[in-house]
């Protein structure tokens, strides 16, 4: 599963905020954070998928960094490395902003196979970007951008606004 997908309709189409940028946040593996317009976000990832939700105008993003698909067992319950407790977080700390979580748009990045050599069909990038579709989906997040799989380290920075945010893929 090697993806780059962009839906939705021209940015130039939809209302943006203007924003003057701001020093910003890296987030390491299970780190979730909220920014508001002109603040950057930026993070590296392998097998680990980032999802940035962003209200229409993009004046608030909530971004996570995932490193474990789906539910923590009992003994990490409140671990936001996996991304059932990511999302909450994100969707916490966007109501706390005043958005509503239903109505963001998400770009879904990462879920590299680090070991292409070793998994060639089955791996766990392959697993945490199918998870993270698949739950973006039931949540009734529209994918406007994914960038997924293949072998290779993905640089994600985006600052809060008009922009997409920026992927560079590095290969393995």
């Amino acid at each position: 599963m090697s993806q780059r997908t962009v839906s939705g309709q021209a940015a130039s189409a939809r209302p943006v905020a203007l924003c003057a940028e701001s020093p910003g946040q890296v987030l390491h593996p299970g780190d979730v954070v909220c920014a508001g317009c002109g603040e950057r976000l930026q993070t590296l990832l392998g097998s680990c998928v980032a999802i940035i939700l962003t209200d229409p105008r993009r004046t608030v993003a909530a971004m996570c960094h995932v490193v474990h698909a789906g539910q923590p067992n009992q003994h990490s319950a409140h671990d936001s490395a996996y991304g059932e407790v990511a999302l909450a977080a994100m969707a916490r700390l966007l109501r706390s902003r005043g958005i509503t979580p239903g109505l963001c748009e998400a770009y879904v990045m990462g879920g590299g196979n680090m070991f292409p050599q070793q998994f060639n069909l089955t791996h766990v990038g392959l697993h945490n970007a199918r998870w993270a579709l698949a739950a973006l989906a039931r949540d009734g997040q529209r994918v406007v951008l994914a960038d997924l799989g293949g072998a290779a380290y993905r640089r994600v920075g985006w600052t809060v606004g008009p922009g997409a945010p920026e992927v560079t893929a590095v290969p393995v």
